[in-house]
């Protein structure tokens, strides 16, 4: 995202501001959405609890996967916990913008917390790290959810109306226009190699566990490509304090040897 200029921030500049600089990803979403809402009257949800899901869930990966498991006649529980872990991630995402909303109200931090996706997540960490003071900042997040989630959820009756009269619709390759958007939004965030590591390691542990029942490769790889990144983490912070104590203990060498 290219910074923003909100010469005199408001709450009403802000909400737009969000708006706009989330309206590439709300059209990568688009397609995703509508293949979703096609795929979920497909394995045997009803076109209320497909748009119940969307409403109430909004996570769309987590959608894929339940409505998938339950075509397949996974047991309930194995389903949420399978969202739950996919969904972790989220937990991150909230640890990062803590900081900069810990000032905010409940009435702010619920509805926000709800609204939270991979998308705006990218686009609202991006504007809080700007330098300005500006005080509306939360307006700008809200402007980002509402967008992306106001597009979920015509997207999903687009695709549930599509899903009862097209045969196949998750053969139309549409899931590609996700696969690009999610692409965007990862290459620009692996600037350290913790997280160039776990998306490594969750990368090719998808791969190679693709063939697992009930999507359990996916569960697997989640939990891989957390834990790679937490083991590089710790072995990056370590290994910057060895550099340094190294270097003090030089220093002080030299210093003695001159004196």
């Amino acid at each position: 995202m290219a910074t923003l200029s909100i010469p005199q921030p408001t709450p009403r500049a802000e909400f737009f501001a969000g708006v706009r600089a989330t309206i590439p990803l709300v059209i990568g979403a688009v397609p995703f959405g509508a293949i979703f809402g096609a795929l979920a009257v497909t394995s045997g949800l009803s076109p209320a609890a497909a748009l119940g899901m969307s409403a109430f869930v909004f996570a769309g990966s987590a959608q894929f996967i339940a409505a998938n498991m339950w075509a397949g006649g996974a047991a309930i529980p194995f389903i949420v916990l399978t969202t739950f872990v996919v969904n972790v991630r989220h937990a991150l995402y909230a640890a990062t913008l803590a900081p900069y909303m810990r000032h905010l109200p409940h009435r702010w931090l619920i509805p926000l917390g709800f609204w939270l996706t991979d998308e705006s997540f990218v686009i609202v960490v991006q504007r809080y790290q700007q330098a300005d003071t500006s005080p509306y900042k939360h307006y700008f997040y809200l402007g980002s959810a509402l967008a992306m989630y106001i597009n979920w959820q015509l997207s999903t009756l687009v695709g549930i109306v599509a899903g009862q009269s097209i045969p196949d619709p998750q053969n139309w390759g549409l899931d590609f226009a996700l696969i690009v958007t999610f692409i965007g939004m990862l290459v620009p965030m692996l600037v350290a190699r913790p997280m160039l590591f776990a998306a490594l390691v969750a990368g090719v542990s998808s791969i190679a566990l693709n063939g697992m029942e009930n999507r359990l490769g996916l569960l697997l790889a989640a939990l891989l490509g957390l834990l790679a990144g937490v083991v590089s983490e710790r072995l990056t912070r370590t290994t910057l304090q060895a550099a340094v104590e190294h270097t003090h203990h030089e220093q002080v060498v030299q210093e003695e040897g001159q004196s």
